[in-house]
C-alpha cells in the first residue's frame, strides 16, 4: 500500500508539497476527490490520507467537495487509514459558528456574533449587535459571502433585494465590524498543535486575505510581514489548534482598535501556507511539514 495519499482540489496550491514530498523520497500518490467512492469497500488509498480540501472550492465548482470528501475521510478512517486534519476537522472548518463557539468555550474573545438561518432573522440579528456589521456566510473561502452593512437602511436593502450571501450550507453569520487596529490581522500557523509561524496581514478592510495568493499576484500584492504575536496569541492559538485536534491549519486574530481586545475569528484547516515563503519567513515551512508527514507514516507502520 502506498505510505501517503493527498486529497486536494485547488489546481496550483499544491506544487511546493509535491516538490517537497519529491525531494525527501516519500512514496505517495496525489488525489482529486472528484469521482465515487463505495462505502463498502473498506481498503483506504494509504496508510496516511492529508486533507487538503479547500472551504473555497465551492467557488471554483458548483459542485463542490466539501461535504462528499468529509463523507470519504471518514470512510477512509474507518478502514485504518491515518487522516491528518480528517472529518471531524474537516467539520470545524467547514463552519464559522461552530468555530467562535469552540474558540468562545475557550475563554477567548470573538467578534460579537448571531447565527441564523433565515434571511428574516437578520434584522433582528443586527439590533442585537449594532451597526457597522457585516453579513457572512458560514461557509466562506478567500473572503467570499462576506457583505458590510453601516446602518438599518442599508441592511434592510440587502435582505429586501435579496443581495445578501448565500452559504452552502444555508447558514449565515451576522456579526460587529471590528475595527483592526493599524488594519492589520495576524495569521498564526500551527503544526501539531503547535506554534510555526505568523504572519501580519495588511488588508485595509478587505476581506479576501489569502496568503497563499497574496504573493502570487504581482499587480495586486497584499502585503504582509513574518511577526512574532508575542507568548499570550501562540498559547491561545495552540489552545485553539489542541481543541479542534488540528493536525496543520492557520489561526487568525485582529486587535479590537476600539478596545485593544485580541478577537478571534477563524480556523482554517487547509494551511496551505504563505507564498513564496522564503522571501516573507526566510525558510520554507512545507520542510517541517514533511518532517510531520513522514512521522505519521512511521506511526502507521
Amino acid at each position: 500500500m502506498t505510505d501517503l495519499a493527498i486529497l486536494y482540489e485547488h489546481p496550483a496550491w499544491f506544487t511546493p508539497l509535491f516538490a517537497s514530498l519529491d525531494r525527501r523520497g516519500v512514496d505517495y500518490v496525489a488525489l482529486t476527490p472528484d469521482g465515487h467512492f463505495d462505502p463498502a469497500d473498506m481498503t483506504p488509498p494509504a496508510r496516511v490520507v492529508f486533507n487538503r480540501i479547500a472551504m473555497s472550492s465551492f467557488l471554483r465548482s458548483a459542485e463542490h467537495p466539501i461535504f462528499h470528501a468529509t463523507a470519504m475521510l471518514d470512510h477512509w478512517r474507518r478502514g485504518g487509514a491515518r487522516i491528518v486534519n480528517g472529518a471531524h476537522v474537516l467539520a470545524i472548518d467547514s463552519s464559522k459558528a461552530r468555530q467562535l463557539s469552540l474558540i468562545a468555550s475557550l475563554g477567548l474573545a470573538i467578534p460579537a456574533t448571531r447565527v441564523v438561518h433565515r434571511a428574516e432573522d437578520v434584522v433582528a440579528a443586527a439590533q442585537a449587535i449594532g451597526f457597522p456589521l457585516v453579513v457572512k456566510a458560514n461557509i466562506g473561502g478567500s473572503g467570499a459571502g462576506i457583505v458590510r452593512a453601516d446602518n438599518l437602511s442599508e441592511l434592510r436593502y440587502l435582505v429586501d433585494s435579496g443581495e445578501l450571501p448565500s452559504s452552502v450550507d444555508g447558514v449565515l453569520l451576522v456579526q460587529d465590524y471590528v475595527p483592526a487596529r493599524g488594519g492589520t490581522v495576524t495569521r498564526i500557523e500551527t503544526l501539531d498543535r503547535t506554534f510555526l509561524y505568523a504572519l501580519d496581514i495588511q488588508g485595509g478592510g478587505a476581506f479576501d486575505l489569502c496568503p497563499a495568493d497574496a504573493c502570487v499576484d504581482e499587480s495586486a500584492p497584499i502585503p504582509m510581514v513574518a511577526t512574532d504575536p508575542g507568548p499570550a496569541l501562540r498559547d491561545a492559538a495552540e489552545a485553539i489548534a489542541r481543541a479542534v485536534d488540528l493536525d496543520v491549519g492557520g489561526i487568525e486574530v485582529m486587535i479590537d482598535d476600539r478596545d485593544g481586545i485580541p478577537r478571534f475569528y477563524d480556523i482554517n484547516a487547509l494551511s496551505n501556507f504563505v507564498a513564496k515563503p522564503v522571501d516573507v519567513l526566510g525558510y520554507d515551512p512545507h520542510d517541517a511539514l514533511v518532517d510531520y508527514l513522514i512521522a505519521r507514516i512511521e506511526e502507521a507502520g
